[in-house]
């Protein structure tokens, strides 16, 4: 009776491991066409992005793995009034991509692949040679279940799709931040493909989720 209790618990744990690294979908977004950006009215007040301070946290799913990393970003800004978020758009630098969760060798090719390096390799991922940046403009603000969402056209690769995702924001005399909750985006809906088994058949479990996790953490000064 013993015996059989450890080979069920075993069993157990090996299956919440597998789901584990799988990944929960964290506020699922549904990429859709793109829409018209959202002006800000003449009175709203200007932010310039502190890009130094802020970031994009990633995480990439396979099968019995995860990786972690984050990207940096070029510009941006954010139009307020009464300390609401009227219009805004930041640029992201793909070329900045990092993976923390590997070092050595394995970081440095794991990058590489990211960003397309490597004979054949170019169009796996992000191809950062012919798509340096990815842009990010806001086309509405809206309100679901208490919470406050960002609506937007992403620009990955060239294709633009609207996302929406939980935000929180505070400002802080001159300094304003927004933070996401984490959310999810299919890399499918902007062409990156890669060992995808919704896109290529026969990949057993060489496949890579193609779900890419995100969390957005930006620091804003007041413009002069």
């Amino acid at each position: 009776m013993k015996t059989k209790f450890i080979t069920v618990l075993a069993a157990t744990a090996l299956i919440v491991t597998a789901y584990s690294c799988k990944g929960e979908k964290k506020n699922e977004t549904e990429a859709t066409t793109a829409e018209e950006v959202k002006e800000a009215p003449v009175e709203a007040v200007l932010y310039k992005v502190d890009v130094t301070s802020s970031t994009i946290e990633w995480t990439g799913f396979k099968p019995a793995e995860k990786h972690t990393g984050t990207l940096g970003l070029v510009s941006g800004s954010l139009e307020l009034k009464d300390e609401n978020i009227e219009s805004g758009a930041f640029v992201i630098d793909m070329n900045s991509i990092t993976v923390t969760d590997l070092e050595g060798d394995e970081k440095t090719s794991l990058e590489g692949h990211l960003k397309g390096e490597g004979e054949g390799k170019e169009d796996h991922f992000f191809n950062v040679a012919k798509h340096p940046k990815a842009v990010f403009e806001i086309t509405g603000i809206s309100e679901k279940d208490g919470k406050t969402f960002i609506d937007g056209n992403l620009t990955i690769k060239d294709i633009k799709k609207n996302i929406s995702f939980p935000a929180t924001t505070s400002i802080n005399e001159n300094t304003m931040t927004l933070d996401t909750e984490a959310f999810t985006i299919n890399r499918t809906e902007w062409g990156v493909n890669y060992a995808s088994k919704s896109v290529f058949e026969n990949l057993g479990d060489k496949f890579i989720n193609d779900d890419i996790e995100l969390k957005i953490s930006i620091k804003a000064n007041k413009a002069p």
